[in-house]
């Protein structure tokens, strides 16, 4: 067996993971999925102590601070988690012979290029949140059997995200408006944690990328969404300086992940594929209803 640690057990694919650990697919896999209470990666008395105790040969680290407009204003809590705390993981998981799989994000890039983003592209983030991250894709480095995986526009029928707020203001609101000049891969964290979990069993090291194999704007999106809900809500287009927030987000996250794919054989689908399965999932559990 496989001793698999998940950190960041809360989060969308955190609960991804844990909702797939009884699969049959992974049954090679020991897998024990730890919140903020459990295992707090920036607590490193903590971290030695689980270490100790579970003894892990992998370690996916699915913890991160993701508030990307407050961390305009909290720079030390998003360095906490998203750097020192990766630093701690990738030192304990080299210091014990453990991979460390790491979950990074399309921030890190400036969103300038005019094509897909590739591995090999600079990054050049341009708010705190982005600028945490890409330090903590350079700790995880410490690690030498280490994985980053960048993805982008996460969602789940779990947590804070753009299909669930879409879902409860389109149930609200006739018409909203939606920004259609950033463009990314939405990606499924269903999609993520089984690939995830697939790749525990590999032995790819470096740094790729894995989103969904299509691209949308986020208007798109919303009204493929409203589309799935059977929802009669109007989506306006808007530019992103018609709407305007504290931290800066890339104009375009695309992500290619096609090099993970050919290392691999790990290659996610389009979220079109993936998107009614999630909005039916956040309709028939009332989520919008009891989530606060």
């Amino acid at each position: 067996m496989i001793r698999v640690l998940i950190t960041g057990g809360n989060g969308q694919v955190g609960r991804s993971i844990a909702e797939l650990a009884t699969d049959e697919r992974f049954r090679s896999l020991d897998i024990t999925v730890a919140d903020r209470s459990t295992v707090d990666i920036t607590d490193r008395a903590g971290l030695d102590a689980a270490f100790d105790r579970l003894q892990p040969d992998v370690v996916i680290n699915a913890a991160a601070y993701t508030s990307v407009d407050v961390a305009e204003s909290d720079e030390a809590a998003a360095t906490a988690v998203n750097t020192g705390g990766v630093a701690s993981l990738a030192n304990l998981c080299a210091a014990n012979d453990a991979r460390l799989l790491h979950l990074s994000t399309d921030y890190v890039f400036d969103g300038t290029k005019d094509g897909w983003y590739v591995e090999s592209d600079p990054i050049a983030p341009l708010g705190v949140y982005g600028r945490t991250k890409a330090a903590g894709e350079a700790a995880a480095q410490a690690c030498p059997a280490h994985l980053i995986l960048r993805t982008s526009w996460v969602y789940s029928a779990h947590g804070d995200n753009f299909v669930r707020t879409m879902l409860r203001i389109g149930a609200e609101h006739p018409e909203l408006r939606v920004v259609d000049d950033q463009v990314g891969c939405p990606t499924s964290a269903h999609d993520i944690a089984e690939a995830l979990l697939h790749l525990s069993s590999l032995d790819a090291n470096g740094t790729y990328h894995l989103a969904g194999a299509d691209q949308a704007s986020w208007h798109e999106f919303a009204v493929a969404i409203f589309a799935a809900a059977d929802l009669t809500t109007t989506a306006n287009p808007i530019s992103t300086a018609g709407f305007p927030t504290p931290a800066p987000r890339p104009a375009n996250s695309r992500l290619d992940s096609s090099a993970l794919a050919d290392a691999t054989g790990v290659r996610l689908p389009s979220w079109r594929d993936s998107l009614s399965g999630v909005v039916s999932a956040i309709l028939d559990t009332d989520q919008l209803r009891t989530s606060s």
